[in-house]
């Protein structure tokens, strides 16, 4: 079995040579490797015509999904690997990642971790990245930093939807749900990625993941109970009962229980666990409010855009 990795880069100077280090490194080398740039001015394009054995394309402002597509439509195998080109892969992740596709799986998901070496990212981290134990391969969303499927698969729902800026790998994912596609997981092909550097720019990234699941219409059920949980907590808050106090508490313990278990299972020394117990739902409650105001924006604006492809209130996708 052959295989074609392809990976999409913007302005990742400082990101890509260790990306093309990781890629040499690789025990399953892929078969070809095609690169689309989105127009980069930082260096990167430098960086990657100096690299051997690479099919660089250079698409300038081409989103993600844009230069996804792109690349498959270059790549020349029947099975495609995708990545990032900011990201680090494990050695044994392209040979690892492929085992499903050739026991017959039509995609295989791959895992993805981040690089989180401060006290900030490590937080960060167990707020929104589920440990692989906690993944259900039944449901299970797929990152496409991390994931191969047959060139069947991703024709079969109409390639990366262009007209979405961000959430486009999850809304491919949910076409793939929808048309009954073999989905395995590959839990140790393992791909690590840099998480944001500061607060603001964490907000700003949950803003938009938020702002494309609403023009997207996926997860409607999800954020609909996060403004529930809010407008609701706000109101027994509010309120005089001190029963209705307490059962806020109480809710609110539950609402940050998996993050906090996993803060004390990233953070084994008493005083850094401590400190995280307290920032931990401080940090859940700082994306909350991002994700909560990225909806009602991209609600605000798929209310002005005609008819698109969108996933409907069941998770499925529609026309």
């Amino acid at each position: 079995m052959k295989v074609s990795l392809v990976t999409t880069v913007l302005d990742a100077r400082e990101r890509v040579e260790g990306f093309l280090a990781t890629l040499a490194a690789q025990t399953r080398a892929p078969d070809e490797v095609v690169v689309v740039d989105g127009g980069s001015t930082d260096g990167t394009l430098e960086v990657l015509r100096r690299a051997e054995g690479i099919r660089l394309i250079v698409e300038p402002g081409a989103s993600i999904a844009r230069g996804r597509n792109v690349a498959i439509a270059a790549a020349v195998h029947d099975v495609i690997a995708v990545t990032d080109a900011d990201c680090e892969l494990e050695p044994t992740w392209l040979e690892r990642l492929l085992a499903p596709i050739e026991a017959g799986a039509d995609v295989a998901m791959g895992a993805y971790r981040p690089v989180a070496e401060t006290f900030f990212h490590r937080c960060l981290a167990a707020v929104n990245l589920p440990d692989p134990a906690e993944w259900d391969e039944a449901t299970f969303m797929p990152s496409s930093r991390s994931i191969a499927f047959r060139r069947s698969a991703i024709e079969a729902v109409g390639g990366y939807p262009e007209w979405l800026e961000i959430g486009e790998d999850m809304y491919v994912d949910h076409r793939f749900r929808e048309l009954g596609l073999d989905m395995r997981l590959a839990r140790d092909a393992v791909v690590r990625w840099h998480l944001r550097p500061d607060l603001r720019s964490t907000f700003v990234q949950y803003f938009r993941y938020a702002r494309g699941d609403a023009i997207a219409g996926m997860y409607p059920a999800r954020h609909a109970l996060r403004f529930g949980v809010y407008g609701g907590a706000m109101y027994a808050w509010a309120s005089r009962g001190r029963w209705r106090k307490v059962a806020t508490l109480l809710g609110a313990a539950a609402y940050a229980r998996a993050p906090l278990a996993r803060a004390a299972r990233a953070f084994p020394g008493p005083a850094e666990r401590v400190a995280a117990f307290l920032a931990v739902p401080a940090l859940m409650a700082f994306l909350d409010v991002a994700k909560m105001a990225g909806y009602l924006a991209g609600l605000s604006a798929r209310s002005g855009r005609g008819p698109v492809g969108r996933v409907g209130s069941d998770g499925q996708a529609q026309a």
